[in-house]
């Protein structure tokens, strides 16, 4: 049948046949730059966050899309996401880092219920696992800032002693910027009950909070940092060896604070939000991509 008789079929003119057909040619078009620009964009942000989550990555990258004109919802963004194979998947946890049964818990539950209102109120210490080939686990020791979820401190070695640990405690003090009080939040693991670690706290007049039935919760937000940093910059994979995975934390740190979009930050980096403390951070039970 030809299009002028298709189109007195239907009701329809000619040109507003090749009009409708020309429109949806732009528009075609146009979906296909938009998924060329998204997926374009998506891999330059995956260089320095290489799992970082759809609804952040679609947070970065609305303001581009903006900017040339293309208009892309979220559920379409995610929708691209997805038949491009580029939606993370997460990991399961397997290393125990917390000794805790024993007799060390002379420090009560400091900041139980306490919504942090400023940064440098509260400090989370935590100690996690990071896999390599030649040495096996190697750990990761971190110092975070429950307000601004900025890491403070940070030091990767072979083992879980306190003399490692307390590396990661002296790098916080030196980024230290506001002499208000502080509390030290950690679990009650042995590095953190140590004399040397102890002793340095109270020199400098930190008040000293631990967990009391080891349950994560009771350390939420330094778990939840660990996992952001295994899952999204790639600490939870198969690294060479310990000098890939100091190399790989320090750059992970560096983008974290100065790059990552936080939820409980509303969208806030964590070294823009520690630089304020007028803010007040969102907070939830549920879990939900932080």
């Amino acid at each position: 049948m030809s299009i002028n008789r298709a189109c007195g079929f239907l009701g329809h003119s000619k040109q507003a046949y090749f009009k409708a057909f020309k429109n949806k040619k732009a528009k075609d078009e146009k979906t296909a730059n938009a998924e060329e620009f998204i997926l374009k964009h998506v891999k330059t942000i995956r260089k320095d966050m290489p799992k970082i989550g759809g609804l952040k990555l679609f947070y970065l990258i609305s303001p581009l899309l903006k900017g040339a004109a293309l208009k892309v919802g979220r559920d379409r963004f995610i929708d691209i996401l997805g038949r491009h194979n580029l939606l993370v998947i997460r990991k399961k946890r397997r290393y125990t880092t917390t000794d805790s049964s024993h007799w060390r818990n002379q420090f009560g539950n400091l900041v139980e219920g306490v919504v942090p209102s400023r940064p440098e109120q509260v400090w989370v210490g935590d100690i996690t696992y990071i896999e390599t080939e030649e040495e096996g686990a190697v750990y990761g020791h971190f110092i975070t800032d429950a307000y601004s979820k900025k890491i403070m401190g940070f030091e990767v070695s072979v083992d879980m002693e306190a003399r490692s640990t307390i590396k990661a405690l002296k790098m916080a003090l030196k980024n230290r910027q506001y002499q208000e009080q502080l509390t030290h939040h950690s679990d009650r693991g042995s590095q953190y009950c140590s004399a040397i670690y102890t002793k340095l706290l109270k020199k400098n007049k930190i008040m000293i909070s631990m967990t009391q039935d080891g349950s994560p919760y009771d350390n939420a937000v330094a778990e939840r940092i660990n996992g952001i940093l295994k899952d999204e910059f790639l600490l939870g994979g198969l690294l060479k060896n310990i000098g890939h995975a100091k190399e790989l934390t320090a750059k992970a740190v560096g983008v974290y604070n100065g790059m990552r979009p936080h939820w409980s930050n509303h969208l806030l980096t964590p070294e823009q939000m520690h630089q304020q403390d007028k803010i007040e951070i969102k907070t939830w039970r549920a879990k939900k991509e932080d």
